[in-house]
């Protein structure tokens, strides 16, 4: 039986290698901690239906290598999404010194509409931090991201990360932001129906303004 939903959101993980993208992704798919996790090589995939705001909807997600001998490669698989979790190491402040690097990609080749959520993962970890919330926080502010701390072992906050950042998308549809039917935006319509919905409240007409 194929599967139902009303939209598919592409969505990107990226970040430097060792903060924890593969067993995030894990954590969200399969809802366990992956203990035994080498670094990617290239990208990973994985993709799961969630509901969001009443909507059934499926996240197609690509996990990209962290190292840089493979960023020419993992470049490729930014265009077109929808959405990315921008993921740093809380213990390793060298992972967050690189977070600029990693936004600048992902706004020059990604969707121009794409939703990005700062992740700072490890957070079960506290007493080996070298990056502050205050600090990651500023950082999401002036750089216009949504931010969470998660734990892909624990999974607190894993789910939430994407939802968060599903919902946004979600948002910028039903505003008229996003179209879902513009090559590039990183969303597809699940069936016929909701496109079909979609269009016919493009074409309606503003409510009339009654004048006294």
């Amino acid at each position: 039986m194929s599967e139902s939903y009303d939209f598919l959101f592409k969505f990107l993980v990226i970040g430097s290698a060792g903060s924890g993208k593969s067993c995030l992704l894990h954590q969200f798919i399969e809802c366990k901690f992956k203990d035994e996790s080498s670094h990617t090589i290239g990208v990973e995939f994985g993709s799961k239906i969630v509901n969001v705001g009443g909507k059934s909807v499926k996240l197609q997600i690509w996990d990209t290598a962290g190292q840089e001998r493979f960023r020419s490669v993992t470049r490729s698989y930014y265009r077109g999404a929808a959405g990315a979790l921008l993921v740093y190491d809380i213990t390793n402040r060298d992972s967050f010194n690189a977070l600029a690097d990693w936004l600048s990609d992902a706004r020059s080749l990604a969707s121009p509409n794409i939703v990005i959520l700062l992740v700072g993962n490890k957070k079960d970890l506290d007493a080996e931090r070298e990056v502050t919330f205050l600090e990651a926080s500023c950082f999401a502010q002036e750089n216009e991201l949504m931010f969470l701390e998660t734990s892909a072992r624990t999974g607190e906050n894993v789910e939430e990360a994407f939802l968060k950042c599903s919902k946004s998308i979600l948002a910028k549809i039903e505003t008229g932001e996003v179209d879902p039917e513009r090559i590039g935006s990183g969303i597809q319509f699940g069936d016929s129906t909701t496109r079909r919905l979609h269009r016919e409240s493009n074409r309606r007409p503003p409510d009339c303004i009654c004048r006294m």
